[in-house]
């Protein structure tokens, strides 16, 4: 008999789990013994502080990133063989913006039950206090690393949004944060709204909507007000309305 596969959320920062998380989401992750994660030390110590402190040994971890070949992903279908496995992300929602989506893929072309969990989405938090429109919005993902490009999908999601009245979410690696968000005030037109959504759910989240022409007078580092305008290395969700 096949298994299913569990979409465990895990915390989008270092604190105790039950504060985002429903006990029913807690106490299936306590019921598995096979978790596929995207890295192992992390998933170790969510589980712990989830409830299985000193029983993390018995457990059974494969590791899905990035690096991933796709043809070992297609060898994990055989741990649904009379067992249900967990999937957790390094923080949120498995398979948003995440590599743990092949094995999500892998489960439907096999006929393997998928069943998500709920849990924190900074993107869907980002978007409920950004004050943009909920109404009709996309994903971008991560912005091209090389700086003319990335200056150059800014205008395209900008018009993107102008044209359809469209909120336009995206992320950063969190070490290129700062040179984004100088492209995001020096390139797109004052007029263009951009929410800055920083540590959400953390003691010290900042969460700010601000025109450019705002931003530029009043620019942040580290989710402090200040002269000069890195956010700093924290992990962030960008959103525009042109």
């Amino acid at each position: 008999m096949k298994g299913k596969l569990y979409l465990i959320p895990s915390p989008l920062g270092e604190y105790e789990p039950e504060l985002v998380l429903p006990e029913p989401v807690l106490q299936k992750a306590r019921e598995l013994k096979v978790f596929v994660v995207e890295e192992v030390r992390t998933a170790r110590r969510f589980l712990s502080k989830a409830g299985l402190k000193g029983q993390i040994e018995g457990l059974e971890f494969h590791t899905l990133n990035e690096h991933t070949a796709q043809q070992e992903v297609e060898t994990m279908a055989r741990l649904f063989e009379n067992q249900d496995v967990g999937l957790i992300s390094e923080a949120g929602l498995p398979a948003v913006a995440d590599p743990g989506a092949a094995l999500v893929a892998l489960c439907h072309r096999n006929n393997i039950e998928v069943v998500p969990l709920v849990g924190p989405s900074s993107l869907m938090l980002a978007l409920m206090a950004s004050g943009l429109n909920g109404q009709s919005f996309a994903f971008r993902g991560y912005l091209p690393a090389k700086t003319d490009d990335r200056r150059s999908a800014l205008k395209d999601i900008e018009r993107e949004s102008k044209q359809k009245n469209q909120s336009q979410l995206f992320i950063e690696t969190p070490y290129r944060n700062d040179a984004l968000f100088r492209d995001l005030l020096q390139f797109l037109q004052p007029g263009t709204k951009l929410t800055v959504a920083a540590d959400i759910t953390l003691p010290d989240a900042f969460i700010r909507t601000r025109t450019i022409a705002e931003w530029r007078r009043q620019p942040v580092t580290n989710g402090q007000p200040e002269t000069t305008g890195p956010i700093g290395k924290r992990p962030c969700v960008f959103i525009i309305l042109a």
